[in-house]
């Protein structure tokens, strides 16, 4: 329900745009008509796309397919639950700071950010514009290419909007991968993480192994930095899409959202231009970093996934916030505007999916979306269903 829809009121899980009906439909919807596509109806969010959680206290929490008492994971929760649970065939959903592959990890299906300016956003209600991107999520790695075969293009009324030709997804996805290389960036990704989720991802890297890649471990410390980065841009774009409201109708947010903004109206016009220039170097350095390999894997997540209400978790026995936590390894992506895919590699003791992400390079989505397919196919986890 972050996507405009003509004729049909769009809200963005908020209550301020709870009567907000726009005239014209988001481009990638257009598209998605234009392509045969039957739009089904809104699926709930995180508020304003502002959350890792997908908890919504103005329309209710979506619940996990695979456990009630479980979060769907955010921001594009609706959309997750929807398509694990065979509500819909595919969904879209849109990617801040993980936003796509969060939801799909959680809930146990594919999902797939793509390069930054490969998919419009006009029409999206932005959350970060220079952070967002939007992107398919489905119950398998094919549908998630004809999706994005019909979502990716040029749009002059996106100004982000890049002129890269799109290949076809779907053909390529059977190629096979042999002796394409995988890159394992151990700093931050397998350093902290739970036992359960390393376990899982190390064996499908044995799996892409043994279908013909090469394994290399890669060295990339500068992938913390990206905490500092993403909150010195997404904080103040949010906050100056959001000053209008936050004069007139504070008390509309949800408090948690309210917080969020107002303590991200401080960060100075320094700080974020500061964040950008560090942006910038981040960019050069993972293109540096993916000319020795094909794609980077790694877990989606760094956690189980959480039960409603649990604001921490523990790695290594420390606690950290939930809500920071669940975006810690995908956050990344966004400020490289790579992109980036979350399957299902395992299950967890508690029954609960357990997602691997693959990296490529810049506007290097067909090869993503083949190593994707490639251990899919080679794999049961995508087979499996919920039994509530």
């Amino acid at each position: 329900d972050l996507y405009q829809t003509s004729g049909v009121i769009t809200t963005a899980g908020s209550r301020i745009l709870a009567n907000f009906v726009p005239s014209e439909d988001a481009t990638t919807v257009t598209l998605l008509r234009t392509a045969g596509c039957v739009i089904l109806g809104k699926l709930n969010l995180h508020e304003f796309a502002y959350g890792s959680t997908g908890v919504n206290p103005h329309y209710d929490t979506p619940r996990n397919p695979w456990d009630l008492e479980c979060l769907p994971g955010g921001s594009s929760s609706g959309s997750g639950v929807a398509v694990m649970a065979g509500l819909v065939t595919a969904a879209t959903g849109s990617d801040t700071g993980g936003s796509i592959r969060m939801p799909a990890a959680i809930c146990g299906i594919a999902g797939i950010k793509p390069t930054y300016g490969r998919v419009s956003k006009y029409g999206l209600i932005p959350l970060s514009w220079s952070l967002d991107h939007a992107g398919p999520m489905a119950r398998s790695v094919e549908d998630c290419a004809i999706l994005l075969q019909t979502m990716a293009g040029h749009d002059p009324r996106d100004n982000s909007s890049s002129i890269t030709p799109v290949p076809n997804y779907r053909i390529g996805l059977q190629s096979g991968v042999q002796g394409l290389r995988v890159g394992l960036p151990r700093e931050l990704f397998f350093d902290s993480v739970q036992e359960e989720v390393q376990k899982s991802v190390e064996q499908a890297v044995e799996v892409l192994k043994g279908l013909g890649m090469s394994i290399q471990e890669v060295s990339w410390p500068e992938a913390h930095d990206a905490v500092a980065i993403t909150t010195g841009i997404l904080g103040v774009e949010a906050a100056t899409y959001h000053r209008r409201w936050l004069k007139e109708c504070p008390q509309e947010y949800d408090p948690a959202t309210l917080s969020r903004l107002q303590a991200q109206s401080v960060i100075s016009a320094v700080d974020y231009l500061l964040a950008q220039q560090a942006r910038t170097k981040f960019v050069q350095r993972i293109s540096q970093i993916m000319e020795k390999v094909d794609v980077l894997v790694t877990p989606t997540e760094p956690v189980v996934v959480p039960r409603i209400g649990e604001t921490t978790m523990t790695i290594n026995g420390k606690e950290y916030p939930t809500q920071s936590l669940l975006t810690n390894f995908t956050r990344v992506f966004n400020v490289a505007g790579t992109p980036a895919m979350s399957i299902p590699c395992g299950f967890s003791t508690r029954g609960t999916p357990i997602g691997m992400q693959i990296i490529g390079k810049h506007f290097d989505e067909a090869t993503v979306l083949r190593v994707a397919y490639s251990y899919e196919q080679a794999t049961k986890w995508h087979t499996l269903r919920p039994t509530l």
